[in-house]
């Protein structure tokens, strides 16, 4: 059973910096596609970032973009979301969500990950 858990959220002010960490407690892909994922109160969930775990390549949503950086710490089964300079319309739960390699061929959608964490709340004032 793939079980992702997601840390470091926490409320920061405007401009601030995080780092949230998302742990994968079992390896059954040779290579995966990880991405972070959030959403507000009210609002559907949306990509924010994605790394494949096997090449290292990355993919930006436009609205982090220069600002939030994804990596994979391979010792540890660990994938980090890095985001600086934060704004209040960060605010929202963030997950975690892996699948298969492939999907990282394809557009950052909710639809294509099947394991997802459980959430990490981030709120920006």
């Amino acid at each position: 059973h793939v079980q992702l858990v997601e840390s470091g959220g926490e409320s920061v002010q405007a401009g601030e910096s995080l780092r949230l960490s998302c742990e994968i407690s079992l390896y059954i892909y040779s290579s995966y596609c990880m991405g972070w994922f959030r959403q507000a109160p009210g609002k559907e969930r949306e990509g924010v970032a994605r790394i494949a775990t096997g090449s290292g390549n990355t993919y930006y949503a436009d609205s982090v973009k220069g600002r939030f950086t994804i990596s994979q710490d391979n010792a540890k089964n660990t994938v980090h979301l890095q985001m600086n300079s934060l704004k209040p319309e960060d605010t929202a739960m963030y997950y975690c969500a892996a699948a298969g390699h492939d999907v990282c061929f394809a557009k950052l959608s909710v639809r294509d990950f099947t394991y997802w964490g459980q959430g990490t709340q981030v709120t920006v004032s």
